[in-house]
């Protein structure tokens, strides 16, 4: 009987051990088999970067001393790291690629002077937009942008900012206003509902286009962007102009059609850019001698806007204030 005890516990004793050597040599082959995976991940993935990099290299061009990386119509919804080994480039070009996202190490490429990601997908800007001091150009129309990063104001030689059809965006960060030499913004088709208080601080704008906007009127301190030249409001809900309007004396190009406005300030009265506004004067003009005058727009709409403000300063009573007010602002049309 202790014979058979023993034998039994023996028996026992062995198996538990064998259980056990076999289950450490199951756990040291799936470890050895998770080493294997994981050694052709990473070897995939070299040899997946390499061949990124080198499709990449083919995309980089020398134009004007220039190193610029241009993509378009290709499928890159992504930038690989490996992107990093051309940190030299001074200009990215990718247009239609259905980019979704700026990487994070755009940062990195210090030596970027015009970043353009125009039509693409992309919905938002990395705050280390912010790195690129050399910037000069930032330009991200026909993107899914909805907000604009105050990092965009360390780039301080930026002097070109293009967020038109984002569709989205409605504001602007005051910290914009430290750009001292940015002279372009496009913000047309966007949702503004008024002029960002950053643009009337920006000492050298020049040219601003925020068409297509929902804008319903300036602010009196509009004059404070005193050099600028051009600017586009068409298609908003503007139903009236500030007078201060009348002091940026460099203001050459208004664009106003297609708004609500009934009345315009005396000091405008050569201004064209008014078609399609249902003002309130019903202003009729001489007819046209002949096909070729019909065609001269522009001349019509002068003479148009010239006979609709001395109809309206003689309906109040300051018939002279036309001959001595300031002069024109605009003799541009849409």
């Amino acid at each position: 009987m202790n014979e058979t005890a023993v034998c039994v516990g023996t028996f026992t004793a062995v198996k538990t051990l064998w259980e056990v050597r076999i289950h450490k040599i199951n756990e040291e082959l799936q470890k050895e088999k998770e080493f294997r995976e994981r050694s052709a991940g990473r070897l995939l993935l070299v040899w997946e970067e390499r061949a990124a990099l080198a499709k990449l290299k083919e995309k980089v061009i020398n134009e004007d001393g220039r190193a610029i990386l241009r993509i378009e119509e290709e499928e890159w919804k992504t930038l690989p790291s490996c992107l990093l080994k051309l940190a030299h480039l001074q200009e990215w070009q990718l247009h239609r690629t259905s980019l979704q996202k700026i990487p994070h190490f755009i940062g990195r490429f210090h030596s970027l002077v015009v970043l353009d990601l125009s039509r693409n997908s992309i919905e938002s800007v990395p705050k280390e937009i912010g790195q690129l001091t050399s910037l000069q150009e930032l330009l991200l129309s026909y993107n899914r942008i909805k907000s604009v990063p105050k990092e965009i104001s360390n780039c301080v030689n930026l002097e070109r900012l293009e967020l038109a059809v984002n569709r989205s965006i409605c504001d602007l960060p005051p910290q914009l206003s430290d750009l001292k030499k940015l002279s372009h913004i496009d913000l047309c088709m966007n949702q503004f509902t008024s002029i960002p208080s950053a643009l009337l601080n920006m000492p050298s704008l020049e040219w601003l286009d925020m068409g297509g906007n929902k804008l319903q009127e300036l602010p009196d301190a509009i004059d404070r962007m005193e050099n600028l030249h051009t600017l586009w409001l068409q298609r908003n809900e503007i139903t009236s102009l500030p007078e201060t309007i009348g002091n940026m004396k460099n203001l050459s190009t208004l664009v106003l059609s297609n708004n609500k406005l009934r009345n315009i300030p005396a000091c405008m009265k050569d201004m064209t850019s008014l078609r399609d506004n249902p003002l309130e004067l019903e202003v009729t003009l001489p007819p046209c001698e002949n096909e070729e005058e019909e065609e001269q727009q522009e001349m019509f709409g002068i003479e148009f806007m010239h006979v609709y403000i001395q109809e309206s300063l003689k309906k109040t009573g300051n018939v002279e204030t036309s001959t001595s007010g300031p002069s024109p602002v605009t003799n541009a049309t849409e």
